[in-house]
């Protein structure tokens, strides 16, 4: 059976894109530290796994939900755990927060995976950075991200392609 690897994200616009890359290019990355490719950036709402592709016609407008205006301030450079660098915010807006919680009931519904641990937005910024100091004083300027929706993307040999855009 053919099928999508898929996962829901706030996908960011040229502009965001472009600030997102030259940010990640700053960063004093160490050795053996492999950055996003700036293609791939984005901040992942749910991730859904595999799934049948011929369920993407009905997946498609299922979930569509009402958009809403989400202001992101990524402020907060972190190293978590297997030595992922993710650039936070300080704060999740109630947006986002709302979005997240209405996509988690239509996953739900259409009988697809959720995950249990927390919701924690993010952008990952690169993977294996043990070794970076992510508590270096202004490692990362804060960026405002004013987002109007969300994507629905495909994973596929390391590179991300949208399938579908739920855009104001």
């Amino acid at each position: 059976m053919d099928t999508a690897r898929l996962f829901l994200a706030l996908w960011p616009d040229e502009a965001i894109r472009a600030h997102l890359a030259r940010a990640q290019a700053t960063l004093p990355w160490p050795a053996g530290a492999r950055p996003t490719l700036a293609e791939n950036l984005h901040a992942t709402l749910h991730f859904i796994g595999a799934v049948p592709s011929d369920r993407l016609v009905a997946l498609i407008p299922a979930l569509a939900v009402p958009p809403r205006r989400i202001e992101l301030q990524l402020d907060r450079l972190e190293l978590w755990p297997n030595g992922i660098a993710a650039w936070v915010p300080g704060t999740t807006p109630a947006a986002l927060r709302a979005l997240h919680g209405e996509l988690e009931e239509r996953l739900r519904d259409l009988q697809l995976p959720v995950e249990a641990r927390p919701y924690r937005p993010h952008v990952t910024l690169a993977r294996r950075a043990t070794g970076l100091d992510s508590r270096t004083p202004g490692a990362l300027p804060p960026l405002q991200w004013h987002c109007d929706g969300h994507a629905l993307v495909e994973s596929a040999a390391g590179r991300y392609r949208v399938l579908h855009r739920y855009d104001a």
